[in-house]
């Protein structure tokens, strides 16, 4: 059939607008929603695991552009987008945005090596030590009260009772401080805790800057740690935060700041 030069004219209108109508997900008063705002939303809800890429996923995210465009629309009649609060927000997203996708590119281009991961973690290990302890202590204000509560303990007293006197939050836990590695602790009652053996209270108050510690070991045991595998994630989270301060402070360094 040959078409009549009218019709043949619309259909080649028809062809041509095609692909434009096909490029937007919809229009609100006849501004556009470009579909590939819809793809884009898609594949960041499909790469976060929280849904797969589906008819409706694609569906209830058109819907939200279109409700966000109504709105957005309605707030720019409104005028808000001119108040001074506003701007300000709108400014500081903006940096954030920028600032942020710069950074993912440095990260991208200065990755964590896996050389630096074992690196850390073994440094990590070597700082935790072969052994964690359970110790009690009790902790007072003066040295005086401290060589008090150590003749109490020789003469029978009991460690747990002495305790309700110690000065932290310890006192309602019969002074108990839980197991810990010695690298947690401040260095002089780390000392001493691990010179004691199981069972055992110091002999003589120890002094740190919290005051004077009386300390007993109730037990030692040696070091659980996870292995590099079940870590590695978290250790090059760490490093990667640490490289991004280091190249943040070399910016600053570089600015010229009045």
């Amino acid at each position: 059939m040959i078409l009549k030069p009218a019709r043949l004219l619309l259909a080649l209108i028809a062809v041509a607008a095609a692909p434009v109508f096909a490029q937007n997900a919809a229009t609100v008063n006849g501004k556009a929603i470009p579909a590939s705002r819809v793809d884009q939303i898609v594949k960041q809800v499909v790469a976060q695991g929280q849904q797969t890429d589906s008819p409706q996923l694609r569906e209830a995210v058109k819907k939200d552009l279109i409700g966000r465009e109504v709105l957005i629309q309605e707030a720019d009649k409104q005028g808000f987008g001119t108040h001074a609060d506003v701007k300000a927000a709108i400014e500081n997203a903006r940096q954030s945005i920028i600032i942020n996708a710069m950074l993912a590119d440095y990260v991208k281009k200065n990755p964590v090596k896996d050389a630096d991961i074992k690196a850390e973690y073994d440094k990590y290990k070597a700082a935790m030590g072969e052994k964690e302890y359970h110790s009690r202590h009790i902790l007072v204000g003066t040295e005086a009260e401290a060589k008090d509560i150590i003749a109490k303990l020789k003469a029978g007293g009991k460690f747990e009772e002495l305790a309700k006197v110690s000065k932290d939050g310890s006192a309602n836990n019969g002074g108990d401080l839980g197991w810990m590695t010695p690298a947690k602790l401040v260095k002089p009652f780390a000392d001493a805790m691990v010179a004691l053996k199981n069972g055992q209270t110091t002999d003589t108050p120890v002094k740190t800057e919290f005051g004077y510690h009386v300390i007993k070991l109730e037990d030692s045991r040696a070091v659980k740690l996870p292995a590099l595998e079940e870590v590695k994630g978290q250790v090059a989270e760490s490093l990667q935060q640490r490289k991004i301060a280091a190249y943040r402070d070399e910016l600053m360094k570089k600015a010229k700041i009045q």
